[in-house]
């Protein structure tokens, strides 16, 4: 089973700057427990805590003469999810580096997380949340999240926990993604009566599965999809996955690079307790997130410290305050108005070691009613 944790979470983080470096935020109770994934059509876990819910049967399929005689694996063969007691209990030696994801084993995450570090020992955990906190509460060294796709756009889920939690952005991968069709060994690609895996998945693999004419069913995580085809031995059904989910779980590649737009690109950022130390030996980047007061211009003044000193931004994002969504503003015309007030995140290409850098925060945070440093970190770290 996937690392599972269930938070109380206080006040929202309103420091400035590099504080509380690994240190839990303040307010956080966390009460371990057995949990599961979140499949809307499908469930991938059968409650019973003497029995993880991911480990698979041992199933061997009859294959038809014209196969290629694969079979399913058999139970100890496929790689399980760390529970909280394999990880409290492993030896920290400091000869692996772990890093905690969301999904199961074969996820795309996974496979970031092992671009970035291929020696690494892998967290698999229940949902972004959780991976943030195997960070805070050393279960793991360094969590790999995606913050956005190319195709998709950007994750709000992961923008609004960076700003919840106070772990910091120590680098970044660019994975291509391959999205390949699975079925259980001896099944042909006209065989499929339905297709299982992320709803992004399915949406950027739209064109084959219309010309197919199958049915999908969108569940959580694209890898726990060929984690439940391969259990149940399901022969009408096809998951859209990775290769590396293939292999685990024993399932045939019928189809690869199944997306309709072959330039698919997912941004994942490295994430730890501690902060690196910026340098000017080599190109950096830096991720900030902070809040203005309404007016004329606002906006414009706050990105003009940037274009002032020749810094380049190559991220602007957007969220809405989750304490304060909305603002009250009087109008002359109507007695008051109601708008949204706006969190900004942004990447700029300086690091906080230049003095033109700094001189632009400082000056930004002269009509900033908010600001914080997420990160400063090699653009090169994992291409």
């Amino acid at each position: 089973m996937a690392l599972k944790f269930s938070s109380v979470l206080g006040g929202a983080v309103s420091q400035l700057g590099w504080g509380g470096l690994g240190s839990k935020p303040s307010g956080v109770v966390c009460n371990w427990g057995k949990g599961t994934a979140e499949t809307p059509s499908v469930s991938l876990d059968d409650g019973n805590p003497s029995n993880p819910g991911t480990e698979l049967q041992g199933i061997v399929d009859k294959v038809d003469n014209n196969d290629s005689g694969r079979i399913h694996r058999d139970l100890t063969s496929f790689p399980k999810p760390l529970s909280v007691t394999d990880i409290s209990a492993a030896p920290n030696d400091g000869t692996k580096v772990r890093i905690s994801y969301k999904g199961v084993p074969g996820a795309y995450s996974e496979d970031a997380a092992l671009k970035a570090y291929p020696h690494c020992e892998t967290v698999p955990c229940d949902e972004f949340e959780d991976a943030f906190k195997a960070v805070e509460l050393w279960l793991a060294d360094k969590a790999v999240l995606p913050i956005e796709n190319s195709l998709g756009g950007s994750i709000h889920r992961n923008y609004d926990l960076l700003l919840r939690h106070r772990l910091h952005i120590v680098g970044e991968v660019q994975l291509a993604v391959n999205l390949c069709l699975l079925a259980v060994p001896g099944v042909g690609i006209d065989q499929l009566r339905r297709v299982l895996s992320h709803p992004q998945a399915l949406a950027q693999s739209d064109i084959i599965l219309s010309k197919l004419g199958v049915s999908r069913e969108n569940v959580d995580d694209s890898a726990g999809a060929a984690q439940y085809v391969a259990s149940h031995g399901m022969r009408d059904a096809g998951v859209v996955a990775s290769a590396r989910a293939a292999e685990i779980y024993g399932l045939n590649i019928l189809a690869e690079r199944i997306q309709d737009d072959f330039d698919n690109i997912t941004r994942y950022l490295v994430l730890a307790r501690d902060p690196i130390i910026p340098r000017t030996n080599k190109p950096f980047k830096t991720s900030i997130v902070f809040t203005l007061e309404e007016g004329p211009g606002v906006l414009f003044k706050a990105l003009a410290v940037f274009a002032l000193r020749d810094i380049n931004l190559t991220k602007i994002e957007s969220r809405p305050q989750r304490k304060k969504p909305l603002r009250v503003v009087d109008d002359s015309n109507t007695g008051s108005a109601k708008y949204f007030d706006y969190l900004f995140y942004i990447d700029f290409e300086a690091s906080m070691a230049e003095p033109r850098a700094q001189t632009a925060l400082a000056h930004l945070q002269e009509f900033a009613t908010f600001l914080r440093v997420l990160g400063c970190y090699p653009t090169d770290s994992f291409p």
